[in-house]
């Protein structure tokens, strides 16, 4: 008997081994991204000194937005780049008479080729334009030639529009600064505002929790840079995901049959290789790609969460492809494209200065 309970104990044992080893054997290794060094894609002419926001257009151009804040006697506007490399300027963005300047940031394109804008007139300094943003609408009849676009206001009176993306008929932009709420913290506020594209009137925002189209508000928790919700983008699920920008975290929110954000949290946060959250996409692999602009980094946030740093650069020019503050993260032609916005300065910025030339950058996307 002690011999078959023996056998029984070796034949059980040796199973186990073997199912143990095939489970070991057949774990997937993770894969670390590893660190890139950027590449130069592009030289923008003088009249793009400060290029931001980007969409690619149904003939595969890559559309950027040149608010051209380092320089606001160069008329913003849209430029288009196609696959050669030619760079093309496709117009100027309509001016708010009340400041005489236009500020395209974010930009995205609607279902039939129309290009949605964050006029951000809040970056300009001046005063008068703080509650002056707009959302644009640009339609465009015709081709080359004989192309003619007319634009229309969807909403005005925005205080800091910036990030906005177009998802089943419907314009979500984030406000990345709502100074007229008061939290009793005494922390910031910012939201992100849904608008119907079929709306015929403009919408008048006031900036509170009055406002309809307020999707919904956030708290941005570092004190030392009280700049919120910033990075906007969906993913295959049609899940929504913002950055805050002063709190370095991507926040995931579901929105459900009626409209409404539900189950809103923080889904990603990693200090040491993310601290802040400008522009965000994602490419087809749900991998989500995040301009560190403080840092002068670019950060990806695989699909179980988790935060790696695959590029970054000390303070340059960008003349060699350097990431020179990056502003906004694109996928185009199997590549990340990243445009350099270069401007802001302070204690918790790489970039020093404002300087030629004025830079998109690329790198390879995760696998």
């Amino acid at each position: 008997m002690r011999f078959f309970i023996s056998l029984l104990l070796i034949f059980v044992f040796s199973v186990s081994f073997c199912f143990c080893n095939f489970c070991f054997a057949e774990a997937p290794e993770l894969q670390v991204p590893k660190l890139q060094t950027p590449k130069l894609l592009a030289v923008l002419p003088d009249y793009c000194p400060t290029p931001d926001g980007m969409a690619i257009d149904s003939e595969g151009r890559l559309c950027v937005a040149c608010p051209n804040y380092a320089d606001q006697t160069k008329p913003a506007c849209i430029i288009r780049i196609d696959k050669s490399g030619n760079i093309e300027k496709w117009f100027n963005v309509p001016i708010l008479e009340e400041t005489g300047v236009a500020c395209p940031m974010g930009i995205a394109l609607g279902q039939d080729g129309e290009l949605y804008i964050c006029d951000n007139q809040g970056w300009t300094g001046n005063p008068n334009a703080q509650w002056k943003g707009r959302l644009l609408e640009c339609r465009v009849q015709g081709k080359g030639s004989n192309e003619k676009i007319t634009t229309r206001i969807i909403a005005d009176g925005l205080e800091h529009p910036n990030g906005v993306r177009f998802h089943n008929g419907k314009i979500y932009i984030t406000n990345s600064l709502m100074t007229k709420i008061e939290h009793p913290s005494g922390l910031l506020v910012s939201g992100v505002y849904r608008f119907d594209t079929k709306i015929k009137e403009t919408v008048h925002v006031t900036n509170t929790k009055s406002d309809a189209n307020l999707l919904l508000t956030v708290l941005t928790y570092n004190k030392d840079c009280q700049y919120g919700l910033d990075g906007i983008a969906f993913d295959k699920a049609g899940n929504l995901y913002l950055g805050n920008f002063g709190d370095g975290t991507i926040i995931r929110t579901k929105i459900d049959e009626d409209g409404q954000a539900t189950d809103t949290k923080i889904w990603a946060k990693e200090a040491t290789n993310l601290r802040t959250t400008d522009g965000i996409c994602f490419d087809d692999n749900g991998n989500l790609y995040i301009a560190d602009f403080s840092e002068n980094a670019i950060a990806v946030v695989t699909p179980d969460a988790n935060v790696y740093r695959i590029a970054k650069s000390s303070d340059s020019d960008g003349a060699n492809g350097e990431l020179d503050q990056p502003g906004e993260p694109i996928v185009w032609n199997g590549k990340l494209v990243v445009t350099c916005f270069d401007i802001v300065t302070g204690i918790d910025k790489v970039n020093t200065k404002h300087d030629k030339p004025f830079t998109i950058t690329t790198l390879d996307l995760v696998k």
